[in-house]
């Protein structure tokens, strides 16, 4: 599956230098798919060693989503002329055919990537979403291995995409495996190891293990009409009920269980209902609801 993104792996130079005869296909025509970001240089200017590999850096770093024209003013004057350069380093960055953004001058690293980026966000995610979104069709209609090689495909493109880490995490979960949904989510840069994505998955994790244990329903059932005031069964009995796809159920038994005894085995109810909610979509009503009446018993 191809998604536009990096130009890179699909055969397209990053960074090249450009001409009179190739300026109109390598920066105004290449511009229509993904911001094309213009070095006006020449080898005597001083401000320009510094700049342009600073330039080359940030533009590598950001993974296809901008690409580089380096134009040598002193062998392409007519060019230099037509976008009114008159010192350098200039810079000008092109999207959709038009000049869009740019500076003169030599500037701190910083301001370097923070251009960059900002050229890189026109062009959006080069359809990144859209492939998350339909890797997760995927794994919701059951179709494990295809949204499996979406997610990683997903990865190739955009290596720091919390969504695709999660959802491959989900892919492993979604045929028992939690060792390694867990070790898909360790291998995460750890620069968005706290991402929300990642956070619910690791709560997913959390309860398929408790589920390998979960008791049988009826006899916990059993236990807890018999007397409701066995918090242990109780537990067991929102684990397994959790276990069986009925979430509503176990939030209800562990709002129960907190109305009864909040303190019971240090908070357990509270903790296992937040494991619940973080595993839940933020606005999933189950999650919403349950953490509105958590909230108001917290308070009383």
């Amino acid at each position: 599956m191809e998604f536009g993104l990096d130009g890179a792996s699909a055969g397209v130079e990053l960074i090249k230098d450009v001409g009179e005869a190739t300026f109109m296909q390598d920066v105004i025509e290449a511009s229509q798919e993904v911001p094309v970001i213009v070095d006006f240089w020449a080898p005597w200017c001083g401000p320009c060693k510094t700049l342009g590999p600073a330039l080359e850096a940030a533009v590598t770093e950001a993974g296809g989503k901008v690409r580089m024209a380096k134009v040598n003013v002193d062998e392409n004057q007519m060019i230099a002329g037509q976008m009114r350069v008159q010192s350098i380093p200039t810079v000008y960055a092109f999207f959709q055919g038009q000049p869009v953004d740019g500076f003169q001058g030599a500037v701190p690293p910083s301001e370097i990537k923070e251009f960059v980026n900002r050229v890189a966000a026109l062009g959006g995610d080069g359809g990144l979403a859209d492939a998350i979104a339909a890797a997760d069709e995927m794994l919701e209609a059951g179709e494990v291995q295809d949204a499996a090689q979406t997610y990683a495909a997903i990865l190739e493109e955009d290596p720091n995409s919390a969504p695709a880490y999660a959802g491959l995490a989900r892919t492993h979960l979604a045929v028992g495996n939690a060792d390694d949904a867990e070790a898909t989510l360790n291998g995460a840069p750890a620069e968005i190891s706290d991402a929300p994505e990642l956070e619910a998955v690791r709560a997913q994790i959390e309860l398929a293990r408790q589920a390998e244990s979960a008791g049988p329903l009826a006899e916990l059932r059993a236990a807890v009409d018999a007397n409701p005031d066995d918090h242990q069964s109780r537990f067991d009995l929102a684990v397994a009920m959790n276990a069986d796809g009925d979430v509503q159920g176990a939030v209800d038994e562990l709002l129960e269980l907190f109305r009864r005894d909040r303190d019971w085995n240090d908070a357990a109810a509270k903790q296992q209902l937040f494991t619940i909610f973080d595993a839940l979509d933020a606005k999933d009503p189950i999650a919403l609801t349950g953490r509105r009446k958590l909230s108001s018993m917290i308070f009383v």
